[in-house]
């Protein structure tokens, strides 16, 4: 029995020392990733730049570390610098700088999936998303993973995208595609790190554009964790947040966006750690990639250049605290000059325009105080939307006023920002839900006016039997964000473009009727919308 025992122990102690022997050995591979750049590649105050990225690489590099660089979407789209070029030079950029994978944002459905297509096919890198579906075919949009080799350490990286695109971009923009979520997402994520794990791969990162607002529960990043075993890393992205925690063993992390940070991983006493490099800690940008930024860069300069007006105080788009769950000053301009525009197109029909909606996810920038340039106009509408005029009931004006405020406190890209209208959120009252919107992840109110009060529209006490005009963008009278009710049998009346699309409303208002000069109307926000806490 004793030698037996001997016997056993030398077998298991040889068999833990091969165990080990063939662990793999992460010391020398670092991480670097992105998300949600928006097309802030270029170097200046707060942001990083693309040519830093690339800078870091290769310095890495040459100090003999192998590095994976990867980014978990919303690249292509916001920033001046790459919405010209739909994207393109967006793409160039991440060439150049050499990303290893990235995946799906919302916003790269922005241009149309015919843009896409050509943004993929012109990546250098795998674009990778398991749970978009192309609903005629059955198969996914893009491949769900790729596994990558580094140095014979064996990286299985899968993608996952917010199935709050749907409502996040325009709707006709992910038409004939099914966006996976809650359940089922958990249990495709599961079954995609199984067959990663069976591949052989010692590493599995997650590049999930899921974020973790309160909006999107049951499709978050930490839902996902919570509910998925397997999974080492998880980079996030959507909700411009900076994130470093572990949830059942994985380490999720996010950089905020527009390469504010630039994420870092890096192995440590046998676990992953966060070490990003925040605005101005690493100081040099690799020549190449800075060419082909400020090349790009100078095609647009001038045109954006051009002064178009003055402001003596600044104009608040930022997003939390700010357009997305609060009334602020941009806001109530860029209402108004929806509202203004709307009613000189309808000036010759002799058709009422009552009021103007703005989703407050539409507003990507603020102003500062002095002089207005065309490319801060272009900085906060940047998506060049088509305003439309819809006519619809008293009672659905109230629906969607309520749906598109359930979650606050909390932000909400459908957050409405209004001009001719006024009303209250009571957020001591908890939103309860109805039916869920077809083609959202949105439900209807099911008491609608428990939380929400309009007071008037158009300077008239609110009925909800009236026939109302309203102007809003084409994303959200096409339903998207939590706009579902106006999709469907007779939920508007009628439903016609103006004409002009958001920047050019934007700009005509403030030349033409305001001649130049945003005035003290706007100094503050008015009181239109009132979020009732206490």
């Amino acid at each position: 029995m004793k030698h037996f025992l001997i016997l056993a122990g030398a077998v298991l102690a040889a068999a833990s020392f091969t165990v080990a022997s063939w662990a793999a050995d992460f010391s020398r591979l670092i991480i670097l990733h992105t998300n949600d750049t928006h097309g802030y590649d270029r170097r200046e105050e707060g942001v990083n730049g693309m040519a830093a990225i690339a800078a870091l690489k290769k310095d890495l590099e040459r100090k003999g570390y192998t590095v994976l660089l990867l980014d978990a979407g919303d690249a292509i789209q916001d920033n001046n610098l790459v919405n010209f070029s739909k994207g393109r030079t967006a793409i160039r950029f991440m060439n150049a700088a050499g990303y290893d994978a990235a995946t799906l944002g919302n916003h790269e459905f922005d241009y149309g999936q015919e843009v896409l297509a050509q943004r993929i096919l012109e990546a250098n890198y795998p674009v990778v998303s398991a749970n978009i579906v192309v609903e005629t075919t059955g198969r996914n949009l893009v491949p769900s993973h790729v596994v990558i080799e580094k140095n014979g350490i064996k990286i299985g990286i899968l993608g996952l995208t917010t199935p709050e695109t749907v409502v996040s971009t325009n709707p006709k923009n992910v038409a004939g595609l099914t966006f996976i979520g809650d359940e089922a997402l958990w249990k495709l994520a599961q079954e995609q790190v199984n067959q990663l794990k069976k591949a052989g791969c010692e590493l599995i990162i997650v590049l999930g554009h899921l974020g973790s607002e309160a909006s999107c529960a049951g499709s978050r990043s930490d839902d996902v964790l919570q509910h998925v075993r397997g999974i080492d890393i998880f980079i996030d992205g959507h909700d411009h947040k900076v994130k470093d925690r572990r949830i059942n063993g994985a380490l999720l992390v996010e950089t905020g966006c527009h390469t504010n940070n630039i994420g870092q991983l890096r192995h440590e006493n046998g676990q992953w750690r966060s070490m990003p490099l925040a605005y101005g800690v690493w100081q040099r940008e690799d020549p190449l990639v800075k060419q082909l930024v400020d090349d790009a860069a100078a095609e647009i300069t001038k045109y954006f250049a051009v002064k178009v007006g003055k402001t003596d105080f600044m104009l608040d788009g930022q997003r939390d605290p700010g357009v997305r769950t609060q009334e602020t000053n941009l806001a109530n301009f860029c209402a108004d000059a929806f509202l203004w525009q709307a009613i000189q197109a309808q000036a010759l029909t002799g058709e009422t325009v009552h009021a103007a909606i703005v989703n407050g996810g539409s507003i990507r920038d603020s102003i500062p105080e002095g002089d207005i340039t065309r490319g801060q106009l272009h900085g906060v509408f940047p998506y060049n939307d088509q305003l439309y005029v819809m006519k619809i009931t008293g009672v659905k004006l109230l629906e969607i006023l309520e749906s598109a405020t359930s979650a606050l406190p909390d932000a909400m890209g459908s957050l409405p920002q209004v001009a001719g209208i006024k009303y209250r959120v009571n957020v001591k009252v908890p939103y309860e839900k109805g039916a869920r919107y077809e083609q959202s992840i949105f439900y209807a109110p099911l008491h609608p006016g428990s939380r929400v009060t309009i007071d008037e529209v158009a300077g008239r006490p609110f009925m909800p039997d009236a026939l109302y005009n309203i102007v809003t963008a084409e994303f959200v009278g096409n339903g998207g964000d939590a706009y579902g009710g106006l999709v469907g049998p007779d939920a508007r009346r009628a439903y016609r473009s103006i004409g002009y699309i958001d920047v050019d409303a934007l700009t005509n208002y403030l030349q033409t009727a305001l001649e130049g000069k945003v005035d003290e109307r706007y100094a503050r926000p008015a009181g239109r919308l009132i979020v009732q806490k206490e």
